[in-house]
C-alpha cells in the first residue's frame, strides 16, 4: 500500500492519511510506493464529489477526483463507470487515468493534471480580453470530436459518455482539448443498435431528447451533446441567458442561430457577437455542423468521423434540415413548452413523453448527405 497524505487546510487543524491502491492486475499504471501529496487546493466540485490538484514523488502534477459516499450505489455506480471505460482507453484527446483508491473510507481516482482547467471557464468566466480566439476555439472543437470519434468507433466495445459538455472538456498547457469525467459513461458492444437505459442521464441543456422520452437510444446522442457544445463555443457564452426570462424559448441560441441561418442572416449574427471578418468562415461551419449535430432523431445526425473530417473542411458540410421543428405546434409556431422545459432546463424531468413525440417518415437526402450516410427525416 502507498500513502497519499492530504494536508492541513489553512481552515483545518487536521490532516487525513489515504491508503493508495493499484492492483497488479490493473490495466491501469502499478505503482510501486510512491507518495502522493494532495494539496487542499479545489480544482472543481460536482454532484459526487471534489477534484484536487496532488503532486506524484516525482513532482510529477495529478488531478484527484474524491467521490462522496462510500456507502452510496451511485457513487460506486460512478466509479466503476470511469474504471472501466478510462481504464481501457488510450487517446491524445481523453484524459489520462493514472489509478484509483476504493477503500472502505475513500473512493477516489487520479488522473493527469490539465493545467488550463475546464473549456467553460474560457468561455463563460473569462474577460473579453483574455477569451480565446476562434483559432484556438476551432482546435478545441476538432480535438474534443476526435476523442469522441476514438470513443465511439476506435474501442473494443463502443463507449457511450452521455455528459459532453465544456464542463467535461479540459485542456492542458497549450489548450489541446482532453474530453474527461466518464462518471456517466456506458460500454456497449457494437452490435447493439440500441443501448438499455435505466434511468435519465446527462446534463439538461446538453442531454439529446430520446435520453428523456420513451425512444430508442443510441451513440448518437453524444453527437446531440457535441452540437450543443459547438454551438456555446461559437457564442462564448451559453446556450441561455439566464438574465432573461427563461419561460421564452425564443432566446434560446441554438434556435435563433437557425432562425438567422435559414433566413440567411448569417452576417448579422457575427455582428451581433463581435465575430471578425477573418473568423467568419470556421464560425459558419461549425453552426452548420452543430445544426446537422442537434437533429431530433438520431439517425440524422452525422457519425462523429463524419463530424471531425466536416469541422476540419475534408468534407462539405449538407444544408442541414430545421433540428426544431417537432418543438412546434401547429401552423401559428408556437413552441411546444413540453420539449421547450427539458431544452431550457426549466421544469420538471418527468414530462409525459407523449406529449411531443411524433411518428416521422425517412425522406430521400441530398446527394451530399446520400454520400456520407446522413439520413433526413420529415417531422
Amino acid at each position: 500500500m502507498t500513502t497519499l497524505r492530504l494536508f492541513p487546510s489553512p481552515w483545518s487543524s487536521s490532516s487525513m492519511i489515504w491508503k493508495w491502491k493499484s492492483p497488479s492486475d490493473s490495466p491501469l499504471n502499478n505503482y510501486k510506493y510512491p507518495q502522493i501529496t494532495l494539496a487542499c487546493i479545489m480544482l472543481g466540485s460536482g454532484g459526487f464529489g471534489k477534484v484536487y490538484k496532488g503532486v506524484l514523488s516525482k513532482n510529477k502534477p495529478v488531478a484527484v477526483k474524491v467521490l462522496n459516499g462510500t456507502s452510496d450505489p451511485r457513487v460506486e455506480e460512478q466509479f466503476m463507470a470511469e474504471v472501466s471505460t478510462m481504464g481501457r482507453t488510450h487517446h491524445f484527446n481523453l484524459v489520462r487515468l493514472y489509478g484509483f483508491c476504493y477503500e472502505s473510507s475513500l473512493i477516489a481516482l487520479v488522473y493527469e493534471y490539465m493545467v488550463n482547467g475546464s473549456l467553460d471557464n474560457h468561455l463563460f468566466k473569462a474577460n473579453k480580453g483574455s477569451m480565446l480566439g476562434f483559432d484556438k476555439l476551432h482546435e478545441i472543437a476538432v480535438g474534443t470530436a476526435r476523442g469522441v470519434t476514438y470513443l465511439h468507433e476506435d474501442c473494443a466495445q463502443r463507449i457511450v459518455h452521455y455528459d459532453i459538455k465544456p464542463g467535461n472538456i479540459l485542456l492542458d498547457s497549450i489548450f489541446c482539448a482532453k474530453v474527461a469525467d466518464f462518471g456517466l459513461a456506458k460500454l456497449c458492444n457494437r452490435d447493439n443498435t440500441h443501448i438499455t437505459m435505466t434511468g435519465g442521464r446527462g446534463t439538461p441543456g446538453y442531454t439529446a431528447p430520446e435520453l428523456w422520452m420513451s425512444l430508442p437510444v443510441t451513440h448518437k446522442c453524444d453527437v446531440y451533446s457535441f452540437g450543443m457544445l459547438l454551438f456555446e463555443i461559437v457564442r462564448r457564452r451559453r446556450n441561455i441567458d439566464t438574465s432573461t426570462n427563461l419561460s421564452d424559448i425564443q432566446q434560446w441560441f441554438p434556435l435563433w442561430a437557425w432562425g438567422k441561418y435559414e433566413k440567411n442572416q448569417l452576417n448579422d449574427l457575427m455582428t451581433d457577437y463581435e465575430i471578425e471578418e477573418k473568423d467568419h468562415e470556421v464560425v459558419e461551419r461549425m453552426l452548420k455542423v452543430a445544426l446537422c449535430c442537434v437533429q431530433y432523431r438520431p439517425e440524422t445526425r452525422p457519425s462523429m468521423s463524419i463530424v471531425v473530417k466536416m469541422l476540419e473542411g475534408v468534407l462539405e458540410v449538407p444544408e442541414p434540415l430545421n433540428p426544431f421543428t417537432h418543438m412546434f405546434s401547429g401552423a401559428n409556431e408556437q413552441p411546444n413548452d413540453s420539449f421547450g422545459r427539458i431544452c431550457l432546463d426549466v421544469g420538471s424531468s418527468d414530462w409525459s413523453s407523449s406529449e411531443v413525440v411524433t411518428k416521422s417518415g425517412v425522406v430521400t437526402g441530398t446527394p451530399v448527405m446520400r454520400r456520407y450516410e446522413i439520413t433526413m427525416a420529415s417531422v
